[in-house]
């Protein structure tokens, strides 16, 4: 299948670069290049493309805007271009929010040179997103489930994620009771996004959420979320549980990598965590999935049907790694009943 791209920037530049990049390609077909969102609507009414890569700072109409009004009319896979500033990340959640499959942050440096070293990430980002589910966006109902009878600082709750991951996790978290057990995140993101990202996790959540700094302990009705350019493993130290952060290799292809953090837990919590893998693309999480489960872990995979990307979870379960395979909407009432049946092994 070739896959047809539509190119919405407002510089020239980014616009022949990216067009160059996909013409080069036999599996893509360049349909059109826009420089505003305007000359977007039209090319999206005559061309039906199959993805868009979508500029969030425009004159006239900006990314976001264009964003909202398309997912609302006609749901398109978008991967949005984004700047790394702190104004920029913030509009980059805010479009995985309304709708967007992912995200490229456009280099600092020479944007030529950026760009072209950027080139496989671009094509895979592109190819991803033509495989996605993408569905028309409709307003979040999220029911918080009941509130653990006990507090405990032996159980953790552990997610991960990748593409589509940055709604789903929010799904989970906004549902948590006050005083679930510490619950540690890694999702796919690149620096410069994921203190953003902890931020509006925390604005939804009755959990006190925020990026990790690194030998934290960790504490009941708290989230910690893996910086965007570190591993997060989690350690025992003496009676406590800490945080440290790796800054090594790239670990499935991923830095951070979901598979990092499960492969701690299984050492240090094993059968006291309740771990799920979510949306995403690759594989990252599946072996350290089973990891857990064969240790006594409760794993959860969230289903195809829910899915942005049905690729992480679906190796996971083709493993035999999920206890359970759940739509995402039933994760986390699955997650607090699984810890009232494990009971309490406090140390507050």
């Amino acid at each position: 299948m070739t896959i047809k791209v539509l190119v919405v920037d407002d510089s020239a530049l980014i616009r022949n670069l990216l067009g160059e990049i996909v013409k080069s390609e036999s599996d893509m077909q360049l349909v059109g290049a826009a420089p505003d969102a305007y000359v977007a609507k039209k090319m999206v009414q005559e061309h039906n493309p199959d993805v868009i890569t979508l500029d969030i700072e425009m004159p006239k109409v900006d990314g976001l805007r264009f964003l909202d009004v398309l997912m609302k009319a006609r749901p398109t896979p978008v991967v949005m271009i984004s700047t790394l500033t702190e104004a920029g990340a913030d509009a980059t959640i805010r479009s995985l929010e309304l709708g967007a499959v992912d995200f490229i942050p456009k280099p600092k440096l020479g944007v030529v040179q950026g760009i072209e070293e950027y080139r496989e990430l671009i094509l895979s980002k592109i190819r991803m997103a033509a495989r996605s589910r993408v569905r028309q966006q409709k307003p979040a109902t999220v029911k918080t489930t009941t509130a653990l009878t006990y507090s405990s600082t032996e159980k953790i709750i552990a997610i991960g994620a990748s593409t589509g991951g940055t709604e789903a996790i929010k799904t989970i978290v906004s549902a948590l009771p006050a005083n679930a057990p510490a619950t540690v995140i890694t999702q796919h993101m690149p620096p410069g996004y994921t203190s953003t990202f902890a931020k509006r996790l925390d604005a939804c959540s009755q959990l006190k959420i925020v990026e990790a700094r690194g030998d934290e302990r960790l504490l009941p009705g708290h989230g910690y979320l893996a910086p965007g350019d570190k591993h997060m493993e989690i350690i025992r130290s003496g009676a406590d549980y800490r945080i440290r952060l790796n800054d090594g290799p790239r670990v499935s292809g991923h830095k951070p990598s979901v598979d990092m953090m499960f492969t701690s837990l299984v050492e240090s919590a094993g059968s006291n965590v309740v771990a799920s893998l979510l949306t995403g693309m690759g594989k990252d999480g599946a072996d350290g999935l089973l990891a857990l489960k064969e240790k006594g872990a409760f794993t959860i995979c969230q289903n195809e049907d829910t899915c942005v990307v049905y690729g992480m979870p679906k190796v996971a379960v083709s493993l035999g790694a999920a206890e359970k395979i759940l739509p995402l909407e039933n994760i986390a009432q699955a997650m607090v009943s699984q810890l009232e049946k494990m009971k309490a092994g406090s140390r507050l």
